[in-house]
């Protein structure tokens, strides 16, 4: 109920509204988990772009993968970010008593869930693209069936930049891609091709 509340009052109304945005491709997004949608990083804005996207109906089981450090510094925004946004907490160095870093995200998936992960790692440069690291492919190799909807987001890096707290109006275009499956190949060989699908995304982005 908390999350449909804030999506419904504050977030659609920021994104949709405020911002503006423009989508290539909405009939690829999945209309049910499990999932993964892998997006480039430029802004905390990309996360809530990405689950404006999904139906109210939806929005419970859209679960974004999110830096523990950073989003459970302290009590109260742990609550939020957990309960209100509903993110998966991820450990960059858990230790060996907390088990493997992707086991929050395995259950969510095992429960059908639709998870939202960036694989740059972090927020880069506002427009710009960081390499790609293999986390994903191991949580692909998990689950081999799973599709991995690829997804490029231009102008939100703009509204929203890294260290910045107040809004710029800019369009933010949201383009997305057929689904990848593991193939015959290692993790070095799947996050290439996932990173050149993205890479793709932004090439045609800029040919329209």
């Amino acid at each position: 109920m908390l999350k449909k509340l804030f999506f419904t009052l504050f977030v659609r109304p920021l994104v949709l509204i405020i911002s503006g945005v423009h989508v290539v491709g909405k009939e690829k997004l999945p209309l049910k988990g499990p999932c993964i949608i892998a997006a480039n990083h430029n802004s905390h804005l990309d996360t809530m772009v990405l689950m404006s996207l999904f139906p109210l109906s939806q929005i419970n089981q859209v679960r974004p993968v999110a830096a523990a450090d950073y989003f459970m510094k302290n009590r109260w925004f742990s609550w939020f970010s957990q309960n209100v946004i509903g993110i998966i907490p991820l450990k960059r160095k858990p230790t060996k008593e907390e088990g493997h870093p992707l086991l929050g995200v395995m259950k969510a998936l095992k429960n059908s869930d639709i998870i939202i992960v960036f694989p740059e790692g972090s927020r880069g440069v506002p427009e710009e693209m960081s390499t790609f690291k293999t986390g994903i492919a191991h949580l692909v190799k998990e689950f081999p069936s799973i599709p991995v909807v690829p997804i490029y987001i231009h102008g939100a890096g703009k509204v929203l930049p890294k260290g910045e707290a107040l809004f710029v109006p800019f369009i933010i275009d949201v383009s997305i891609g057929e689904a990848l499956y593991l193939e015959d190949e290692n993790n070095k060989a799947f996050t290439q091709r996932l990173e050149s699908s993205i890479k793709g995304l932004e090439e045609k982005y800029y040919k329209v």
